[in-house]
């Protein structure tokens, strides 16, 4: 990897009070951050995410990696919990590659239809299904390079496949988690590939599973694109972006959710350790 440019200052954030005069806390300015010190503060990051959320895990019900391949195809512009509504009909009526190859595709795509894009998931969902049928022995292959081999499969995807269903390390850059390491400037790039080489090379390999799933959580529940909850962050002293969102921890612990805010969760079926509430039923939210 290149040489780093050095880290941008950040403007001030004015202090806040609460109704009892308390700051809840203000933006420094900060000097230009050594590579010894990024890789700190990243890895203080992650051991305090880590205590938050200590239950963090992949948000998509599944029970073998064919269906976590599935379900993250069809995660592609949609939220987990449309995806975990959509699955159990799809899975009854689908529940091997070889099974889903040979399915009629205009009643793949009355059963996905919820998910969004159906049109162009069934025609990927097919594709995959025969594609593993024909040139895997029915089986999801356990390798990067083979995963990205399949239609409708990219990196991204192929990593949550690896990191959850083959404990193979891997970071998974999606929306949110790209908006973090940004907002924590981690890096400035742009490019999925480029964050993900960029945050790898931060943490030890051991740790790029479990990150992804932690950045994740605090993406959904707390560090919104548009409002993140700044008065209620946990990592708020370590973050140089603290001040674009709400930072009056009244107001700001409103904007909390999923199990942080007292709602149900995305999952239907979510892990023992779980501490909301399981999603509803497709129709019964």
């Amino acid at each position: 990897m290149g040489e780093r440019p050095a880290a941008k200052k950040t403007k001030a954030v004015k202090t806040k009070k609460t109704p009892e005069g308390a700051a809840v806390g203000a933006a420094e300015p900060r000097a230009a951050e050594s590579r010894t010190a990024l890789v700190r503060r990243a890895r203080r990051i992650n051991r305090e995410l880590a205590e938050v959320y200590h239950y963090a895990h992949p948000e998509l019900d599944f029970e073998n990696p064919f269906q976590l391949l599935v379900a993250t195809v069809l995660s592609a512009q949609t939220t987990d919990l449309r995806v975990n509504q959509t699955t159990p009909a799809l899975f009854a009526a689908y529940p091997t590659p070889e099974d889903m190859a040979a399915a009629d595709p205009e009643t793949l795509e009355q059963l996905i239809r919820p998910t969004g894009f159906f049109r162009a998931k069934t025609k990927s969902l097919i594709g995959l299904s025969a594609a593993l049928r024909d040139r895997f022995g029915g089986e999801v292959p356990g390798r990067l390079q083979d995963l990205v081999t399949l239609p409708g499969v990219g990196r991204k995807t192929a990593n949550v496949v690896l990191g959850n269903a083959f404990g193979v390390p891997g970071i998974t850059v999606d929306t949110h988690f790209g908006r973090l390491v940004r907002r924590w400037k981690w890096t400035d790039a742009q490019d999925a590939e480029k964050v993900e080489a960029d945050v790898c090379a931060l943490f030890p390999k051991s740790e790029w599973t479990m990150l992804s799933h932690r950045v994740i959580f605090h993406g959904r529940r707390v560090c919104h694109a548009r409002r993140p909850a700044c008065g209620a962050c946990p990592i708020a002293p370590l973050c140089p972006s603290f001040g674009e969102g709400e930072t009056d921890p009244e107001k700001a612990k409103k904007l909390l959710k999923y199990e942080m805010g007292g709602r149900p969760g995305q999952r239907l079926k979510p892990p023992p350790d779980y501490p909301g509430e399981p999603a509803p039923p497709l129709g019964a939210e």
